[in-house]
């Protein structure tokens, strides 16, 4: 689904009963332009006249009609309402006001382009009995259209794969991840491929599995152990030399 999207233009309008003093009376207007469809064709218009922070008019270009919070609010509610010509012109606002904004804020959004930043992670180790579960994830790219797909050894897979939809991040960046089950061989080579409009050509990522952590205890101790027979050996070589010298005085 794609999510709804809001302009917000509010006009503030201050009357103070003295002047520079810090209380006084408060009118504003707020106006909202709401839509998710690309062609803006579900464009819906609210404005808002408020006194003080309380609501005295609303109106609703999915309504048709002003609607009033107070008793002045409700008289002149009925007043505009039965104004033929304001209501129309209140209605086109949706046309001369919300899409015109809408259209030069989405260009400007359109524009720009940012290359997804790219991550392959473990999700579940491979042995003798278990496949391996390898996720390649995209964040913070737009526009949203993207292609992300495995290879194996330069072949595209096209099975064993569970991949999510473009995900919003709500500050109209998206994120994307893909799952791969295989059954680890030697000398195999994983890849993620990432297609989007940020790139001059499809990008490339291997997966470099983690070594399994019996290679690095084996490691460990044969360090270990050979740094033990170097020391036996300096310790030996220490005692002949010692052994010799003390032999030649005599």
């Amino acid at each position: 689904m794609t999510p709804l999207k809001l302009l917000n233009f509010q006009h503030i309008l201050t009357l103070s009963v003295f002047t520079g003093a810090a209380n006084g009376y408060y009118f504003h207007t707020w106006m909202e332009c709401i839509y998710s469809s690309p062609d803006l064709s579900d464009m819906e218009f609210i404005e808002g006249l408020y006194f003080n922070k309380y609501p005295v008019i609303k109106f609703n270009s999915t309504v048709g009609m002003f609607e009033g919070f107070s008793d002045l609010g409700i008289k002149t509610a009925e007043m505009w309402n039965n104004d033929t010509a304001f209501l129309q012109q209140t209605m086109a606002k949706v046309d001369t006001y919300c899409k015109p904004n809408a259209e030069a804020y989405e260009g400007a959004i359109h524009r720009k382009k940012e290359r997804p930043t790219v991550k392959l992670s473990s999700v579940m180790p491979g042995d003798g009995t278990h496949p391996a579960l390898v996720k390649c994830s995209a964040y913070d790219f737009y526009p949203q259209p993207i292609k992300v797909y495995w290879l194996k050894d330069g072949v595209p897979v096209t099975s064993d794969v569970t991949s999510t939809e473009e995900l919003p991040n709500g500050d109209w960046y998206y994120q994307i991840h893909t799952v791969l089950e295989y059954t680890p061989k030697s000398a195999e080579k994983i890849s993620c491929v990432v297609e989007h409009a940020s790139f001059t050509r499809p990008m490339i990522y291997d997966w470099t599995p983690p070594a399994p952590e019996f290679e690095w205890d084996i490691q460990l101790l044969f360090t270990i152990e050979s740094a033990a027979l170097l020391l036996g050996i300096i310790i030996a070589t220490a005692g002949f030399i010692y052994f010799k010298i003390k032999t030649s005085r005599l």
